[in-house]
């Protein structure tokens, strides 16, 4: 049971990453979505600019601890989900490049946002 639920909490971690880098594109179609994406956009960037530690990667972590997993096992969530939120060659220099991407990437779904509601399309 708590290996599951450490394979949740990477999905979830996963789902929030994806949401941080793409959610702006949620605010174009609906702009209220603004609300909830500018926290986690904030919170994604400020994470990478800082290389601090998220705080569901040591409830995963502590999941696996319970499960007495030493290291990960072979299932879809380690092998192609773990080395895309925990890569080996993140440094605190790529981190902050990411934080950077984070910011541009939604800075432009931004602006495509407020264009179409200026257009009031």
């Amino acid at each position: 049971m708590n290996t599951i639920i450490a394979n949740a909490i990477v999905v979830i971690h996963f789902l929030f990453i994806a949401f941080v880098v793409f959610g702006g594109l949620l605010v174009i179609r609906r702009p209220k979505m603004a609300f909830l994406h500018l926290p986690a956009a904030v919170w994604g960037a400020v994470v990478e600019f800082f290389s601090w530690v998220c705080p569901l990667t040591p409830l995963e972590n502590h999941f696996r601890e319970l499960a007495g997993e030493a290291s990960y096992g072979g299932d879809f969530v380690v092998r192609y989900l773990i080395p895309v939120i925990y890569p080996e060659t993140l440094t605190p220099s790529i981190q902050k490049v990411l934080g950077g991407l984070v910011i541009i990437i939604n800075v432009i779904f931004y602006v495509m946002a407020i264009r179409k509601h200026r257009r009031g399309a």
